[in-house]
């Protein structure tokens, strides 16, 4: 079964310095048919003007997930850590025990563009900690390509949850697949693009929940940038 969320049905933040869609409950907006999707708890498309940001607020027992559409994304936290995010970047942080954080533009004239993505662990109470890796466009080209895992599987980054995330960049009719493990569902966010999803059409944005399948079929694909999360049930 699959059940549709367009894009221009998310929620909505526009506080002048940010432009953020949210796909499920966050912040100030709520809707009780859209709180998250198992430990899938945030999609949020945020779009930062240049020279703003987040300043430092702190995180607990949550899996926080930054994806780089666009520009460059300053992170600096509490552990030490600090770093300027391209496209390309996924960045993960364990909030654990507790961890303080600020996500800045880090360019002058032109905006960021990013997803932020929160993961429920399966685990509480860990020291926090902080990864990020590079993947090329070549390696999502025509391609699921593991970015996430709860075992770092194929120098993906670690996230503790039964989770995977796979990216994929994808162009044509030829057909992409994904199958999933009995008790499993998926969540298909359309990054950009254009994308069939088992003969649903998706334009950038858009999102589809996918339960009781056992294959995912991606095709008739536009410029299409996919990310695919294969969850517990």
């Amino acid at each position: 079964m699959l059940q549709i969320r367009k894009s221009k049905e998310r929620g909505v933040a526009d506080h002048g310095w940010l432009n953020s869609h949210h796909t499920f409950s966050f912040g100030h907006y709520f809707d009780p048919q859209h709180t998250g999707f198992g430990p899938l708890l945030v999609i949020n498309e945020d779009r930062v003007q240049a020279g703003k940001g987040f300043g430092t607020h702190g995180h607990s027992d949550m899996e926080i997930i930054s994806y780089v559409l666009d520009g460059a994304l300053e992170h600096k936290d509490s552990m030490g850590t600090g770093s300027v995010l391209h496209y390309g970047d996924v960045q993960r942080m364990s909030a654990g025990t507790g961890v303080r954080h600020s996500e800045f533009n880090h360019l002058a004239t032109a905006p960021v563009h990013f997803l932020q993505i929160w993961i429920q662990p399966n685990v509480k109470g860990i020291p926090p900690s902080y990864e990020e890796k590079h993947f090329t466009a070549a390696e999502k080209q025509g391609q699921l390509r593991l970015i996430a895992s709860a075992d770092g599987r194929g120098n993906s980054v670690l996230i503790h949850q039964d989770a995977s995330i796979y990216a994929a960049i994808l162009n044509g009719d030829q057909p992409l697949q994904h199958t999933l493990a009995n008790g499993r569902t998926a969540y298909v966010h359309l990054i950009r693009g254009r994308l069939n999803v088992n003969g649903t059409e998706l334009n950038g944005g858009d999102a589809v929940k996918v339960t009781a399948e056992t294959l995912i079929t991606l095709t008739n694909a536009e410029a299409a940038e996919v990310l695919l999360f294969d969850l517990p049930y």
